[in-house]
């Protein structure tokens, strides 16, 4: 598809379905989640194991073959947790898999196909055991993770960072600049006299920024029609 066919009206009727079924089987699996959040294709969302939490504004989007996991392991006594703040962007792809703590600070945004992990799952020599090759992770407020960038266990990516696309993050990473690799190392500094316009300046007033949101929709699909729409689903052309 070229763009979107669909008319306003059909638009709004998946919408409230998504946001239905978001409410319905998404929210009940998360221990707590803040306000608005924003859950796209949440049919390819999977919420698996107790303790996962997230704040305000959350932007979780999946799509048709890149499903979104995050799941915590249960381990005797020890439960992993996975603790995700406000106004985080987690996409397509993305899996976070906890055995004992992963935290993620607000305003930090994760590329398509991140790789978050906190054990090795296996020991070394024992491949039938988890032993204890596990160590929490901590990823700072306004950290940029690119695509497909793995981050290992005990790790800490420091505040304001960039990890480049496809990095393996094995040792921490300090704030406030750009590491990139494999295994990633610290590239360049990032220029701390500039200020910084992070993710929770788009959420300074949210019921505004869904009404926006609203009628840009009405507007870029304004002059859609069903007939349209319907043909382009059965029998779709070049300029569909």
């Amino acid at each position: 598809m070229r763009r979107d066919q669909r008319p306003y009206f059909i638009r709004r009727i998946q919408d409230g379905l998504n946001k239905f079924y978001v409410n319905r089987f998404i929210a009940p699996a998360f221990d707590a989640l803040g306000t608005h959040p924003d859950i796209t294709s949440p049919r390819n969302v999977e919420i698996w194991g107790g303790g996962i939490s997230a704040g305000a504004n959350l932007h979780l989007h999946a799509s048709k073959g890149n499903m979104v996991r995050l799941a915590t392991w249960r381990s005797g006594d020890r439960e992993g947790r996975i603790e995700i703040g406000d106004h985080v962007l987690i996409s397509p792809g993305t899996h976070i898999v906890a055995s004992e703590r992963i935290v993620i600070g607000s305003n930090t945004m994760i590329a398509s196909g991140c790789y978050i992990s906190d054990s090795d799952w296996h020991d070394t020599y024992d491949r039938t055991a988890e032993l204890e090759k596990h160590r929490p992770i901590h990823i700072g407020e306004n950290v940029w993770l690119g695509v497909r960038v793995i981050v290992g266990k005990g790790v800490t990516i420091g505040e304001n960072s960039i990890v480049g696309a496809g990095s393996v993050v094995v040792s921490d990473i300090p704030p406030n600049c750009i590491a990139a690799g494999n295994p990633a190392r610290v590239v360049r500094e990032l220029d701390m006299s500039r200020e910084f316009r992070k993710r929770s300046a788009l959420f300074a007033d949210p019921d505004r920024l869904e009404r926006d949101m609203d009628n840009l929709m009405r507007y870029i699909l304004r002059e859609n029609t069903l007939l349209s729409w319907l043909r382009s689903v059965f029998s779709p052309t070049r300029s569909d």
